[in-house]
């Protein structure tokens, strides 16, 4: 009974969050950027102020969610994320990951599907800050490295998309040609939750047995030196260096939940 009842109470509980959550966009697409649109003439300054606005934001949502016993979480070297210039990429198991990793980076870029600049709830956000859209080619790479040269922290999801419970991790080259081509290191994030809650194709409200809780383990920066054999044209690098996150990713997820 007392299971029922917290299963129960945590599909409200998650509804409350994501309302507020659609709320909160709204109201930064028809207040706060606006008024920050008037206040800020230079377009550099509005889209950092911009950034920040969502990295507070999205920090609430994270304690409004844990504070109403929607999700536990622990974030492993959490000192990791506190610099600047970062070519983050993470794995992406669930809805969420991206709040995460946005609420403990400062400054922090992302590229975001180009249906998020056209969604009502989300495309005040994405406009204000400048983030990227993965549907503009190759110039999607080079707006990459203009934004890490600039000194914001990129964040990127290589897959895409949010990982399948089944099969194999698929990662596009998207990253490995910013790494490459722009010559950064990349800050692995591994993203685990047991069990799992709000993956790909999931319902909202089809929550877990029981809570899920989350760990963000921010490991070691890793340079293209490490993962990519000398010698090898850009090409032929970014192809290696996918092939080398793909079995990363697919190691360090797959072995942790065997």
């Amino acid at each position: 009974m007392v299971e029922r009842l917290d299963r129960a109470w945590r599909v409200c509980a998650t509804g409350l969050c994501f309302s507020s959550f659609g709320v909160g966009g709204l109201v930064l697409r028809v207040i706060v950027f606006p008024l920050l649109a008037v206040l800020l003439w230079s377009s550099a300054r509005r889209q950092r102020v911009c950034k920040n606005v969502v990295h507070y934001a999205f920090r609430l949502f994270l304690w409004l969610m844990r504070s109403v016993g929607v999700i536990r979480y622990e974030v492993l070297h959490p000192e990791r994320l506190r610099r600047q210039g970062l070519l983050i990429v993470a794995n992406h198991p669930s809805l969420i990951d991206v709040v995460f990793l946005i609420a403990l980076t400062r400054q922090a870029d992302c590229v975001v599907r180009s249906g998020l600049a056209h969604n009502p709830f989300t495309r005040g956000p994405v406009r204000a800050t400048g983030y990227v859209c993965n549907d503009s080619g190759a110039g999607m790479v080079d707006d990459c490295i203009a934004s890490l040269r600039a000194g914001n922290n990129l964040v990127i999801f290589p897959e895409g998309t949010r990982t399948p419970l089944h099969g194999p991790l698929r990662l596009q080259r998207g990253a490995a040609n910013v790494a490459v081509r722009g010559g950064f290191a990349l800050t692995p994030v591994v993203i685990r939750c047991e069990p799992p809650t709000l993956t790909k194709g999931e319902k909202w409200y089809r929550v877990p047995a029981r809570r899920p809780r989350y760990i963000i383990d921010v490991r070691e920066d890793v340079s293209v030196a490490q993962m990519v054999p000398s010698g090898l044209d850009d090409a032929l690098a970014v192809r290696h260096l996918t092939q080398s996150l793909s079995e990363f990713f697919s190691r360090e997820v797959r072995c942790e939940g065997a």
